[in-house]
């Protein structure tokens, strides 16, 4: 798995207010989706393309285009609607779907709730997106998920994350015999007994949007 970390010096000043305690709802879902826009700009390096006929007002010329079938994007409910606007902004043809999956507070597994994604993902680079890196599992069990339906090159987008879940996910996913990029805001200390990120941001989902689960 390649892990890239964003080192911006924007992507650090958004992500200072997003861990600020002080931070309300509606700042804290405007500043996530400029951080994510600015994340989507790295995690698309390397999305396909293909050549594309045009005319300038000038000449001819070639240019570039998305290659069919068209990028997947992938929120992880809830919390990950809440970057979906900002990969969108980069990749307004791609296909969206959807994935529920939330952590059992006492085991720390993760656990399927709702699936809204074709059947069929073979060939399709498939986007990600999860707010936060803790213990791994959540985020594994949907790279493994989406690779069992066909996906041949996942890239998952974080704000930040914890060295643990790294550690995990290279663990777990090492079988997978498709590139995985991580790309993300920070790589943050540790995670504490409870399974969150320290120092963290709290929980991204009540966050975003003002409710507990």
């Amino acid at each position: 798995m390649r892990v890239l970390v964003a080192n911006h010096p924007l992507i650090a000043h958004k992500l200072t207010y997003l861990r600020d305690v002080r931070t309300d709802s509606p700042t804290f879902r405007r500043l996530a989706e400029e951080l994510m826009t600015l994340l989507a700009y790295e995690a698309t390096r390397d999305v396909r393309v293909e050549p594309f006929e045009i005319s300038t007002p000038v000449a001819p010329t070639t240019g570039i285009k998305l290659s069919s079938p068209k990028p997947l994007i992938v929120p992880i409910l809830r919390a990950g609607l809440g970057m979906l606007e900002g990969m969108v902004r980069l990749l307004p043809s791609a296909e969206v779907g959807f994935l529920g999956m939330q952590r059992d507070e006492e085991t720390l597994e993760a656990v399927t709730y709702a699936n809204r994604l074709p059947d069929d993902l073979s060939g399709r680079q498939v986007y990600v997106l999860d707010p936060m890196l803790a213990t791994g599992g959540s985020l594994a069990m949907a790279i493994r998920y989406l690779a069992e339906r066909g996906a041949d090159d996942v890239t998952a987008v974080t704000l930040l994350c914890a060295p643990e879940g790294i550690e995990f996910m290279e663990r777990d996913l090492a079988e997978l015999e498709i590139p995985i990029t991580l790309v993300t805001g920070s790589i943050d200390e540790r995670l504490n007994e409870q399974g969150f990120i320290v120092p963290g941001l709290g929980d991204a989902g009540d966050r975003l949007y003002g409710v507990a689960d």
